[in-house]
């Protein structure tokens, strides 16, 4: 081949990897999810959960052992709180998408940011600060029961309601 022809050959073929590697790597990389995506229970598969509820209240357990957690003014404390989408700069309740949750834990207002990566059955929650640094140890979860009730009764009612009892 003449070495005209290569050029919009190789020109081509660079255009066609940057566009996959893009894509790919908005699939990896932030994720904007609604709110029914993320409510429900997540793990990390090392003993500590959240439960995002509808309502957009949250419960933890074992989330003040992780290393994030040593930002909070009383890390075993962590036990429940407020979440919420961060719109713009600062986290808004009435948001209903995004990419990064605000876990605003009380009674201290400690806030942790949680940053979702993926997408349909395979979303991840990374609670960091700076998600270039990915995900401290413990600090992945993933979900693992979606909740239909807005309740803070852990879905019981839901999941009665589910198998028909």
């Amino acid at each position: 081949m003449s070495r005209q022809l290569w050029r919009p050959v190789v020109l081509v073929a660079v255009a066609v990897a940057l566009t996959v590697s893009c894509g790919w790597a908005a699939a990896i990389h932030g994720a904007d999810v609604s709110a029914e995506e993320v409510e429900g229970r997540w793990d990390n598969g090392a003993g500590a959960s959240l439960t995002l509820h509808e309502d957009h209240t949250f419960t933890s357990e074992r989330f003040g052992e992780l290393p994030i957690a040593s930002e909070c003014g009383n890390p075993r404390a962590l036990a429940s709180g407020r979440w919420a989408f961060y719109a713009s700069v600062e986290a808004d309740e009435a948001a209903v998408r995004g990419s990064v949750l605000s876990l605003k834990f009380s009674p201290d207002d400690c806030d942790v940011v949680a940053h979702l990566f993926g997408d349909g059955d395979d979303l991840v929650m990374c609670a960091t600060e700076d998600p270039d640094n990915g995900c401290s140890d413990g600090g992945s979860f993933h979900r693992t029961r979606t909740e239909v009730s807005g309740s803070r009764d852990g879905g019981q009612g839901a999941r009665a309601a589910a198998v028909g009892t």
